[in-house]
């Protein structure tokens, strides 16, 4: 099996292959994606959501902000499952959807856990992740509002969120209140999407 041009190992593959038939008879009952875009699940979301790993694939900490029904916190889990380190801290604060990704977990081996919190108070539960991540939760820079206290403890953290192709506005209005490193990846699955690595995050004045 490949995934945006890189071989996924049968291990890997089977975890996946897990993983979507477990959110599909999950979505039946909650609104895990939106329904318009649940047939699409692979091109749409695990394509996606695997650029993650194949952009940062050293096993690392991740915290993933509004991890819903999965992406792409999960399917970075998978990935490290295979390499048999790392870690990712799963942020849902939809009960709901936490006994979602809680089960899903069971039933992959994902080297996840599910903390059913809000963003906002993560900071004081998760003090040091490496890597985070977001997708289709916030505004940049709100994103940064909630990225900004592990930004302040530790100058290696990095964060890597996905933007829809209106990214460009939402950079230029995060730029008049924070100072940021970008390197902007385009999307390997949806023209004109991006996926923002950000680092050495600041306030602007």
């Amino acid at each position: 099996m490949k995934l945006n041009g890189s071989s996924v190992s049968r291990e890997t593959q089977d975890r996946l292959d897990r993983f979507v038939s477990h959110f599909e008879k999950w979505a039946r009952a909650i609104n895990l994606v939106a329904p318009s875009t649940r047939q699409q699940i692979w091109d749409r979301h695990i394509a996606d959501s695997a650029q993650l790993f194949q952009l940062a694939p050293e096993p690392k900490t991740w915290i993933d902000l509004g991890s819903g029904g999965g992406f792409p916190g999960i399917v970075t889990a998978i990935f490290l499952a295979e390499a048999g380190e790392g870690w990712v801290h799963l942020v849902e604060s939809n009960n709901k959807k936490a006994s979602f990704l809680r089960t899903a977990i069971r039933e992959t081996g994902a080297r996840a856990s599910v903390h059913a919190i809000r963003a906002e108070t993560a900071p004081a539960e998760i003090a040091t992740p490496q890597l985070m991540s977001a997708r289709a939760l916030a505004s940049l820079d709100h994103l940064m509002d909630y990225a900004a206290p592990w930004f302040s403890t530790d100058p290696a953290f990095r964060a890597f969120f996905h933007k829809g192709r209106d990214y460009q506005r939402e950079l230029d209005k995060a730029r008049d209140r924070w100072a940021f490193d970008l390197v902007k990846h385009e999307s390997k699955v949806e023209p004109g999407s991006v996926i923002l690595e950000i680092s050495r995050l600041a306030p602007a004045f």
